[in-house]
């Protein structure tokens, strides 16, 4: 049915779109938008859940794509610092409080003796 002619523009503004679910704000090019727990405003969140389990639900639902870059910039350090084996579970257990804290918590503290780098 090639001559029939388009659906009119919505009223809706592209931040209010939602997917066919009619569950998830969506910008108009369907990037799934969150209301970051980190920068307190809109921003385009991941693709999908990062991780599995509740967690990553809630990472997916609440952590824009720049705040998760922020905190795996952050873990990098965590797991340098720390020498976090993130094979065991320990280091697991250690990596997962972190990021809790990161996002819902006091925040992830720089440990004890941590120098930053200089920049070249």
């Amino acid at each position: 049915m090639a001559d029939q002619e388009p659906d009119p523009p919505s009223a809706v503004s592209d931040e209010a779109k939602t997917d066919d679910a009619g569950a998830e704000p969506t910008s108009g090019d369907g990037i799934h938008m969150v209301d970051c727990i980190k920068f307190g405003k809109s921003k385009p969140g991941l693709p999908k859940p990062p991780l599995k389990g509740e967690i990553g639900q809630k990472v997916y639902d609440t952590v824009s794509q720049e705040a998760w870059r922020m905190w795996l910039e952050h873990s990098k350090m965590l797991i340098n610092e720390f020498r976090l084996d993130l094979m065991s579970e320990q280091g697991q257990q250690v990596w997962m409080s972190e990021l809790e804290k990161y996002f819902w918590g006091e925040g992830s503290q720089l440990p004890p003796d941590f120098v930053p780098a200089k920049a070249k």
